[in-house]
């Protein structure tokens, strides 16, 4: 997480009319903080309303980005003091559940969100600041963020991700270096624990990459059980938010498709390849009573070692005009 984006000469020129450019790095910013792409939108708009009314303020001390970047911190940490962290079902503590147990859905609880790419995609053509941007929103990464205190997030989020000098985060949050210092210290040591490194990153356009997603794709496609577990790593993990329970291993994984997944045979699904926190993504289609295939789920999937090592499968179908996906396939 330490690779510092190219940094932006300083000007005092910069109007404001060109603040839409900085549209999907501020998002991608809010993302990480508040775990929702739905949040991170309307703080991005709350962010722009903030600078357009202090628009006097600015008095060309920093950049544009940096005074940006000022606004849409201190937002977000306003609005996260009325909303608790948003989870995945790995991180509120339980055992793995049967795949056979009977699911219960908990709606009440705020889950973390996928960011579909296309709202975050204007990337710098660095490409080790791609694999940077690449780490700072995968799934796992947002996720362990949601562990740490608000102030801690946005310490680590402007010194880590962003590469700010101590010394500008304490402007930004109106506290002190050694506070700043001392909040990174405990927030590099709570994501330590969730193990995270560079291997997560891979390119899925690489040949043995594609051809995985492609068999994962004809496994889905054919409501072929057997194959998908062969696809599975042998601890990959399932999970699948406003579902409380997620489930470990390729052939628990197989079981809990073929017992509570609704299709019932081939052509009952159909996928839409898409991506989302850096990471391949599909869009699920279930074949309706009238036959008409609607929209049932995002998968976000992580690959480690030529396989499937997670996948988080979110149910919740607003998120397809997120993605900008129509609601029924289109096939």
């Amino acid at each position: 997480m330490t690779t510092p984006k190219t940094p932006t000469t300083p000007t005092e020129t910069e109007g404001l009319s060109g603040l839409e450019r900085y549209r999907p790095e501020l998002l991608a910013h809010c993302y990480r903080m508040l775990g929702s792409v739905h949040d991170a939108e309307d703080l991005v708009q709350e962010t722009y309303l903030r600078a357009w009314k202090s628009q006097d303020t600015f008095e060309g001390r920093s950049s544009m980005r940096t005074w940006l970047y000022r606004i849409a911190t201190n937002a977000c940490l306003t609005a996260l003091q009325s909303r608790g962290r948003r989870p995945l079902p790995t991180g509120l503590g339980q055992e793995a559940s049967d795949p056979f147990g009977t699911l219960v859905t908990q709606p009440e609880v705020p889950w973390l969100e996928p960011v579909p790419d296309v709202l975050v995609s204007e990337l710098p053509d660095d490409p080790a600041a791609v694999v940077t941007s690449r780490e700072s929103i995968r799934l796992a990464f947002v996720a362990a963020l949601q562990n740490l205190p608000p102030r801690q997030r946005a310490v680590l989020v402007l010194r880590e991700v962003l590469a700010w000098r101590a010394s500008e985060v304490a402007e930004a949050l109106g506290t002190s270096t050694a506070a700043v210092n001392s909040m990174l210290q405990r927030a590099r040591a709570q994501l330590e624990q969730a193990g995270l490194s560079r291997d997560d990153v891979v390119e899925p356009d690489e040949p043995q990459n594609r051809e995985l997603l492609d068999r994962y794709v004809a496994a889905f496609e054919n409501y072929d059980v057997d194959a998908m577990v062969t696809l599975f790593t042998e601890d990959a993990i399932w999970e699948m938010p406003p579902f409380p329970g997620w489930y470990q291993g390729a052939r628990t994984i197989g079981d809990l498709i073929s017992t509570q997944c609704p299709a019932s045979g081939p052509a009952d699904m159909r996928m839409l390849p898409t991506s989302a926190n850096g990471q391949p993504a599909f869009a699920l289609y279930m074949r309706d009573t009238d036959g008409v295939h609607r929209a049932f789920q995002i998968q976000v999937l992580t690959m480690t070692d030529g396989a499937v090592s997670h996948v988080g499968t979110f149910f919740d179908t607003r998120l397809f005009d997120a993605f900008r996906l129509p609601q029924v396939y289109p096939g």
